[in-house]
């Protein structure tokens, strides 16, 4: 996959799960618990910064190893990310301030925006009959 094919991609999925997060917090907001909506709302901000965080990071590290670097991208850089987001989630359940429930279901957001992606390409394949991504 190029360089731009990849970037459409990380792009759409991005947009993907702004916009479902976009759509379920007003929904949650006029329907259900503020600890619920507010939930949904870390959660989905959440799945966004861990999204970023990973692209930034691989990018960094396939960078530097295809110019013959020696990547400095370990396994810590990953688990960081998770401290972070668990630390984020521990701290808001615990102040009482979010649903674990609904956060774990607000970083689900990169789960709907596979199936947006999915759905765009079987789009593509099966309609206009040929293969985009």
């Amino acid at each position: 996959m190029s360089n731009s094919a990849s970037n459409a991609l990380n792009l759409r999925i991005f947009r993907s799960m702004l916009t479902a997060t976009g759509l379920v917090v007003p929904v949650s907001a006029v329907i259900g618990p503020w600890r619920v909506t507010t939930g949904l709302l870390v959660g989905g901000l959440l799945a966004l910064f861990s999204h970023r965080w990973l692209q930034n990071s691989a990018a960094a590290a396939i960078e530097l190893s295809v110019h013959g670097g020696r990547p400095r991208l370990r396994i810590a850089q990953f688990l960081l990310r998770y401290v972070v987001i668990a630390a984020m989630v521990f701290s808001l359940v615990q102040l009482n301030l979010i649903s674990l429930t609904a956060a774990l279901a607000g970083m689900a957001t990169f789960v709907v925006a596979i199936f947006v992606e999915a759905l765009r390409e079987f789009y593509f394949a099966i309609i206009q009959r040929e293969e985009i991504s």
